[in-house]
């Protein structure tokens, strides 16, 4: 789910215990400093104190959670931190400058939790975010600081006694309904939570045995176990060593089975769901109809947890548990293999996911990728770190076409891309279905020197393995270069070939539909408009057949373009706001703002400059995270230059220059709802002039049409 526009903290699942005084205090720190770090032990409660701060702060623009967690390539960094403020950017600018400019007139609380792993990269980014940005504040958790200029630290120490116990007591009762502190059992309460340090993770951990144990056989227990882990360097902290004990201990009351389980789901990156660690984890000792079991168990200790959402119920493990658990793998000599099964079965849900994107289902993908992007990630990165398995690599990262294209995912898309094709897989397949693929974002980053040697690549490559599949996709993708470069007569001629080609070996898919909708746009920029239409219709028609909508909307972009050039205003609005609708729904930038340029023009003609004026600031806005403005094209930017003319007209260059600044202003959802009509400052009736002798665009017949040369 994307985040809202006043933040994306979490909801709360459990009650938040203690921690007055640390709440107070962490609110005054933040008020003094704009960049805070909670540091201390692993489990202590930092991320959590966080969140809760947080979310009472009174900044304009809200707050803002980015999870470190699970990412380890400090390249992806300045991309999760872009993810997490909703951000989509399709151009190649770096994505630091995305933040940058993205951050510059906001006030923002930023979360950045779990950065020990990228703590360099972390603080680089940090410090430079700061610099550019007067209205930014941080708050940071980790184990240790960053260590930029204007840090102030807040150690987070362990809860004193009584709200340990009062945690524990909290926590207990959700395992053991009617558990109560009291006098038979308070002494023993209050020990425990003094042994294990106040710590809340390794108090959680106690509370969740109370299934099989007391209190008192908790404690009794407690010796055995703090003797047993003594495992770690003698020069370790004390609180290093107690965190290690608790959570050795809670590892040494579980069942055997459960410590396999345990230490193979810490294969995981970020959440995971039933069928995956039945499949990843199962086997020599624990067969798969056993894992629901044992994962139960694992719920039950809260070393697992359990996360309910729109796909349904998925678990997560803490980072602290997950590591623990992955030392283990490590040293019973499983981590490759089961990194391997990992990569296996996100390969397979890949594939999956790419053959499904031609369906009805394809929201519930767009989703289902989005929820799987750590995994995927972590998949990724196994193919292109082990010698033998760059052309899965390769393959993995162009099966992904569609989540990149498709769902603004286009700067990562390219990352991957970039990666897997520096590599020789010796798989020719893999390797041209790369290529292809990075030829298509590129292309659509407005990268033209960087598609054309992707395409060229592949197109050689395929004549000299002869694979007709690889020299349709190269042949389709620089016909859509021609076209979003002016060049009409060789975008034609290279789009019905691809074409010809996609039917002579039976191809037909997203990419298919949209090559025929590419080339409906050549024809219609070329004022061919009857054959543009028809061969929308008929991708409409078939996308009607396999519930495809992410094609459809560009479809609709081009018949609504064709209907507004015919003079039929009403049609055309309707036409592009579903376009746009559907555009958003899988926020695809590209499409988003393409529909917003010609709607502002309707806008226009329709009596309103100052809303169309405040359209083209909100698309202005958009662009700088799609790529070169409607690609540098005198056909995609004709609509551009006519509302820009006739509200300028009308308003007079200041008035018109306020619109558009008002507009730069907006976010993207709030762009959308304007261009839709459906804001609070949109109930005025919408004028669509028909008068006799002009079309749509209230232009006299002859005259300069969208996408027309003078």
């Amino acid at each position: 789910m994307r985040p809202s526009q006043s933040g994306n903290l979490p909801l709360e699942l459990n009650a938040f215990v203690g921690r007055d005084t640390e709440l107070a205090e962490l609110a005054t720190a933040l008020e003094a400093g704009r960049l805070v770090t909670v540091t201390g032990v692993g489990g202590v409660g930092k991320s959590r104190l966080a969140v809760r701060a947080a979310a009472r702060n009174r900044l304009r623009d809200g707050a803002w959670l980015v999870d470190l967690t699970a990412l380890r390539d400090a390249d992806l960094l300045e991309h999760a931190v872009a993810d997490a403020l909703g951000l989509t950017d399709h151009t190649k600018r770096p994505p630091r400058q995305v933040l940058l400019g993205h951050l510059a007139e906001r006030e923002l609380l930023l979360v950045v939790d779990g950065f020990e792993l990228l703590v360099d990269a972390c603080a680089s980014l940090v410090r430079d975010l700061l610099l550019h940005s007067p209205g930014l504040r941080v708050l940071a958790a980790g184990r240790r600081p960053l260590e930029i200029e204007g840090e102030r630290l807040f150690p987070l120490a362990p809860m004193p006694g009584p709200d340990a116990a009062a945690l524990f007591t909290d926590r207990a009762v959700t395992g053991l309904p009617g558990f109560a502190l009291d006098d038979g059992n308070r002494t023993d309460v209050m020990e425990l939570c003094r042994r294990l340090d106040g710590i809340p993770l390794a108090v959680e951990l106690a509370a969740g045995r109370l299934r099989a144990l007391s209190p008192a056989q908790l404690l009794a227990r407690l010796d055995d176990r703090f003797r047993l882990l003594t495992g770690v360097r003698r020069d370790a902290l004390p609180r290093h060593q107690t965190l290690r004990t608790a959570i050795g201990w809670s590892h040494e009351l579980c069942a055997p089975r459960e410590r396999l389980l345990w230490s193979r789901l810490s294969v995981f990156a970020g959440q995971f769901d039933l069928e995956a660690a039945e499949y990843i984890c199962a086997g020599d000792g624990l067969p798969a109809d056993d894992v629901l079991d044992v994962l139960n168990e694992l719920l039950a200790q809260s070393v697992v947890n359990r996360e309910d959402g729109p796909s349904g119920v998925r678990y997560r493990m803490l980072d602290t548990v997950r590591a623990y658990g992955a030392d283990w793998l490590e040293a019973a000599g499983e981590s490759g293999r089961l990194r391997r099964r990992h990569r296996d079965w996100y390969m397979g849900l890949a594939t999956w996911c790419e053959l499904d994107w031609f369906s009805p289902r394809q929201p519930e993908v767009a989703a289902l990728v989005d929820l799987e992007l750590p995994n995927l990630r972590a998949a990724l990165e196994f193919c292109l770190t082990e010698g033998d398995q760059a052309h899965l690599g390769q393959y993995l990262a162009g099966t992904l076409w569609f989540y990149w294209a498709g769902c603004g995912r286009l700067a990562e898309g390219r990352h991957w891309l970039d990666r897997a094709l520096e590599l020789d897989g010796g798989h020719d397949d893999s390797r041209l279905k790369a290529l292809w693929v990075l030829g298509y974002v590129a292309v659509l980053q407005g990268d033209t020197v960087a598609a054309l040697a992707a395409l060229h690549e592949c197109r050689d490559g395929a004549e000299r393995t002869g694979s007709a599949l690889a020299a349709a996709y190269a042949e389709h993708r620089i016909g859509c270069l021609a076209l979003v470069t002016d060049d009409l007569p060789r975008a034609e001629t290279l789009l019905r070939s691809a074409l010809e080609q996609y039917r002579e070996i039976g191809e037909l898919n997203s990419n298919v539909l949209m090559g025929q909708t590419e080339l409906a746009m050549a024809l219609a920029f070329r004022g061919e408009l009857a054959v543009a239409v028809k061969l929308c219709e008929e991708v409409r028609r078939v996308c009607d057949d396999h519930g495809e909508r992410w094609t459809l909307a560009y479809a609709l972009y081009v018949l609504g373009f064709a209907a507004w050039t015919r003079g039929e205003a009403g049609t055309a609005r309707e036409l592009l706001a579903e376009s746009l609708r559907l555009d958003h729904r899988f926020h695809d930038l590209l499409g988003t703002v393409l529909s917003i340029e010609l709607l502002a023009l309707f806008t226009a003609a329709e009596g309103d400059p100052a809303e169309a004026a405040v359209l083209q600031g909100a698309a202005a806005s958009i662009w700088p995270s799609v790529g070169l403005p409607l690609f540098g094209s005198v056909h995609f930017g004709g609509p551009h230059l006519m509302c820009e003319r006739q509200a300028r007209e009308a308003l007079g260059d200041a008035r018109y220059e306020e619109c558009v600044r008002a507009g730069a202003k907006l976010g993207l959802d709030a762009a959308v709802t304007r261009a839709l009509g459906d804001g609070p400052g949109n109930e005025r009736t919408r004028r669509l002039p028909r008068q006799e002798g002009r079309g749509g665009d209230g232009l006299q017949q002859g005259e300069l049409r969208p996408g027309q040369r003078a």
